[in-house]
């Protein structure tokens, strides 16, 4: 256990902190744990929370990350160390800051979390298209997957807005940025179908909406109604994995490039401003080349 003095501080920076930022409960807990188990630490080396030095706490933080800690904590733990030190000096504790100069540590770029082309077509699958919601759920996943579109993009596209003929969908996505993106022949098969045979039905007699995909009430669709509609399935299809409301955009970025597209291509059909956006799927791509390199060449 930390030292009943270090303890005292702790509890002292905490209440400040509560008053001067009202921060929650979790953060609060989060917080305290984080600044225990460095007073814990700085025990361990002979040595009060006030009396360490910028080495200890550089010390203290590669011990974190030798036991596995993910650097994510790692940070956390800094910028709390950070605020307690910071708080000594206002109340002339302390006359230098042990956590200046100390960089943070790098975090990198989670990888997002994407489907093979097998879990697709599982997914795909799963909606009962004998009934029109099964026909707009299938309808809706291959548009989804066909054109990367976001979940927003999906439940709020008008009938203006798809070109049938041309094959095209027009997107106004973020910051009001207009793309177009292609449709591809099994989506447009699949728009075709819906349009004739589910839609009506699903409109209840509201023939005036203009949304291609309304909901059992004939109105628009809500972006969370629609996730919870691709969970259901997913459960459906057996596919394990956790999924996000980005999934199938991810499956779509990660599936081109896996068959050799240009990232800028895959860029335009985003409708990322910024190219290193785009380039984090280059990294699934190389992720997943490995992984399969592994499970199947004799010398993986």
């Amino acid at each position: 256990m930390t030292t009943p003095s270090d303890q005292a501080l702790i509890d002292r920076f905490l209440d400040a902190l509560w008053l001067e930022k009202g921060l929650s409960d979790n953060t609060l807990k989060a917080y305290r744990s984080d600044l225990e188990k460095f007073g814990d630490w700085a025990q361990g080396h002979k040595k009060p929370i006030i009396a360490i030095r910028r080495e200890d706490v550089l010390r203290y933080l590669s011990d974190r990350m030798d036991k596995g800690l993910k650097a994510r904590s790692t940070a956390r733990c800094l910028s709390c160390l950070r605020a307690l030190y910071r708080y000594l000096l206002r109340e002339k504790m302390l006359s230098d800051d042990p956590t200046l100069r100390i960089e943070n540590p790098k975090l990198g770029r989670p990888l997002p979390d994407t489907l093979t082309e097998q879990d697709v077509v599982r997914l795909l699958a799963a909606p009962d298209i004998d009934t029109a919601i099964g026909m707009r759920d299938r309808t809706m996943l291959e548009v989804l997957y066909a054109c990367g579109l976001r979940v927003s993009e999906l439940t709020n596209l008008k009938l203006n807005e798809m070109n049938l003929r041309q094959g095209v969908i027009r997107i106004v996505g973020k910051g009001s940025k207009e793309r177009l993106v292609p449709m591809g022949e099994e989506s447009i098969s699949w728009v075709t179908r819906y349009l004739e045979e589910a839609r009506v039905e699903l409109l209840k007699g509201n023939l005036a909406r203009d949304c291609v995909f309304p909901s059992n009430r004939g109105v628009a669709m809500t972006r969370q109604t629609f996730w919870y509609r691709i969970k259901a399935h997913a459960q459906t299809a057996g596919i394990q994995k956790k999924l996000s409301p980005h999934t199938l955009r991810h499956a779509f970025a990660t599936h081109l490039l896996n068959h050799g597209a240009d990232l800028r291509v895959v860029q335009l059909l985003l409708g990322h401003s910024d190219l290193s956006t785009t380039q984090i799927y280059t990294h699934v791509a190389q992720h997943r080349m490995k992984e399969l390199h592994q499970m199947h060449h004799p010398r993986g």
